[in-house]
């Protein structure tokens, strides 16, 4: 008889992990709180505007090519993907404009332009970027990892040291470029994962060969494409998923848990779970009667949420031609940003502001003429008792005032479609600690750059993929925790689940 699985959330981390388990024979249920499947990676529209309301871009596409690969399926008979270039515009407070190109020749250009005597420098930095992508293919891509001991089973000593572990990511960057152009733009490229260039390993110096390397990439109809291809993809393999579904407790008999209940109080029975929803919410809502419960909060503080964010869906009834598929407005002082936002919690008086465009690349995205603004300024997790309603409105003012001044003229009086989400309407949707975006945040000195450990260190046959797991946030880190995930079970269940080195892009 199949061994019965299961999977608590259909976010991209649960269904990976589905998708995965089922190939290898388990019998999987997916129970979702939601209408439908995705998680965070949704859809909202009206006016004949559409939204992708969570992660609008796209990296490292290979993570989603291995997981339908281990089904035997090709994803580009699912989706159609395509390459955004430029992967960036970003727009400084002094007027100064720079594109982030994955074309070697264009973005020399761009830093002749902006920046001549970083020129060489850059070439250095891609090259020390790839060493680090290439590094990470050997552990954190490649495998579940709890910890420095199972880091060090991967990595020779030179390795590790290669890594830079007693550099922060700015002091990477600073040490390769002058200007303060390009340093701000590559400490950014933290704000994928929802952390500080200052308190963040330098080893995420890789996310710099991610985006110009691996390059941006957009999938046609919208983001939410990749959750219908997964979602027919679960449907193949004969998955079953439960819509409207609560999960309300997670069952625990001694060291092992026996099932889940479910709103209405029925009792569904598994050999196995797996959690997409957050680790540390997890614990403190699903596992309520586990005796241990407060021990393994505990051990779990080092893994603090990132950030969350203000985000406004504007369907605007013009065109912005000097404006890209994607658009960084930057805070004038970077590292104040950080600190305020980081360090001292706080919401930042200058925020970078994000704005993505999808229309840019596919006219099904907004009416003729017209184009759908996503808005998305990062603001501290929540704290206990917050609410943000208390911010959304002078907020939402200070952000439309920055944009208006640094070129996205006339913005207001041509919005004529407008939705919000507040850290409180994260939190509530999504069940993710303080309203946080993408999981843990990733500190040198709290945590040492890992995640909360996928397999529970208390109940035996427990397990958590997503965001605040390893190896992170963004699609394609919780498309590869679903799957490192269901390696990992089938090894801990003594069979084969090696993911094929083949397929690491």
């Amino acid at each position: 008889m199949k061994k019965k699985v299961v999977v608590v959330g259909g976010g991209i981390a649960g269904m990976s992990a589905s998708i995965r388990l089922a190939v290898a024979g388990y019998d999987v249920t997916i129970m979702e709180k939601g209408e439908r499947l995705g998680g965070k990676l949704n859809v909202r529209g009206g006016m004949g505007y559409s939204f992708d309301t969570g992660p609008s871009i796209l990296t490292m596409p290979w993570t989603l090519e291995k997981l339908f690969a281990s089904a035997g399926k090709n994803l580009h008979d699912y989706v159609t993907i395509t390459r955004v270039e430029p992967g960036w515009r970003t727009f400084f407070e002094d007027g100064t404009k720079l594109d982030l190109h994955a074309d070697l020749v264009e973005m020399m250009e761009e830093i002749e332009r902006v920046a001549p005597k970083d020129k060489n420098a850059y070439l250095d930095y891609l090259s020390y970027a790839n060493k680090m992508y290439e590094l990470n293919k050997k552990s954190f891509y490649h495998q579940s990892i709890s910890g420095l001991p199972d880091l060090r089973q991967l990595h020779s000593l030179r390795e590790l040291l290669q890594m830079d572990p007693l550099k922060s990511m700015d002091q990477a960057t600073r040490k390769y470029f002058k200007s303060k152009y390009l340093q701000q733009l590559m400490n950014f490229l933290i704000m994928y994962i929802g952390s500080s260039p200052y308190n963040a390993p330098a080893v995420l110096s890789q996310l710099a060969h991610v985006q110009v390397g691996v390059g941006v990439h957009y999938v046609q109809g919208g983001m939410y494409k990749i959750a219908e291809a997964m979602k027919s993809l679960l449907e193949e393999l004969q998955v079953k998923v439960v819509l409207d579904t609560k999960v309300e407790q997670i069952n625990v008999n001694g060291n092992r848990t026996t099932g889940v209940t479910i709103n209405g109080g029925e009792v569904v029975p598994a050999d196995l779970v797996v959690s997409n929803l957050e680790a540390i919410p997890a614990h403190q809502t699903l596992l309520t009667d586990y005796p241990k419960q407060q021990q393994a909060l505990s051990e779990l503080q080092d893994f603090q949420p990132t950030v969350s964010g203000l985000v406004l869906l504007l369907g605007v009834n013009r065109e912005y031609p000097e404006l890209k598929h994607h658009n960084f407005f930057f805070a004038k002082d970077q590292k104040k940003e950080f600190v305020q936002m980081f360090d001292q919690g706080k919401i930042t008086d200058d925020p970078t502001v994000y704005v993505g465009i999808s229309s840019k690349s596919d006219s099904t995205q907004a009416p003729d003429g017209k184009e759908n603004l996503f808005v998305l300024t990062h603001v501290p997790p929540l704290k206990d008792g917050e609410d943000w309603n208390v911010y959304k409105d002078s907020y939402r003012e200070l952000v439309l005032n920055k944009l208006e001044r640094m070129g996205v003229t006339g913005l207001r009086q041509h919005i004529e479609w407008e939705y919000q989400f507040t850290p409180n309407d994260i939190q509530q949707l999504y069940g993710s600690n303080g309203g946080s975006i993408y999981g843990a945040v990733t500190d040198r000195k709290l945590n040492g750059g890992f995640k909360v450990p996928n397999r529970s260190a208390h109940v035996e046959n427990l397990y958590f993929v997503g965001g605040s797991t390893h190896p992170g946030g963004g699609v394609p880190m919780v498309c590869l925790s679903g799957q490192l995930t269901a390696d990992l079970i089938l090894k801990d269940q003594g069979k084969s689940g090696k993911m094929d080195d083949r397929q690491i892009g």
